[in-house]
């Protein structure tokens, strides 16, 4: 995939039939993980983001953490990554959220995620030790309006 091969970035909530593109987009699909994107298509709390090229990433938000919006997985293809795709699903996510409050993490080590996320304007909000073993994860916030 080159850099014209993104063409316009469209965002849309995902169908159950999209699991299949999700999954193959998706750096870490372990059978556990293919689990989780197949009933994250079931029951509709992700969206996609698409382009010429076909699927290129996908966002999910869950509204279990202290009933806020947390956005769980933020995954964009290795070949578009660094391109908006992203930041338009970030966007998407945003936008529709229905809290006061929308959250996620990642890990410290993930400078990437890290400079995404304060591009797209969320705030560090605090740092948990134990997660991942020697790579604390790094809690943000953004308040949708």
């Amino acid at each position: 995939m080159d850099a014209g091969e993104l063409g316009d970035i469209v965002v849309r909530h995902v169908r159950e039939e999209d699991a299949g593109a999700l999954i193959a987009v998706d750096t870490f699909a372990d059978t556990h993980r293919q689990a989780a994107v197949r009933r994250w298509c079931q029951e509709g709390s992700a969206v996609v983001a698409e382009g010429a090229a076909g699927t290129l990433g996908y966002c999910v938000v869950e509204y279990t953490f202290f009933e806020q919006g947390f956005v769980s997985m933020l995954m964009v293809a290795p070949a578009a990554r660094g391109r908006g795709v992203g930041r338009s699903l970030l966007d998407a996510v945003v936008a529709s959220c229905v809290t006061p409050k929308l959250f996620t993490s990642t890990n410290v080590s993930n400078q990437p995620m890290q400079r995404l996320l304060q591009r797209a304007g969320w705030s560090p909000v605090g740092l948990l030790h134990g997660l991942d073993e020697g790579d604390p994860e790094l809690f943000y916030l953004v308040t949708p309006t």
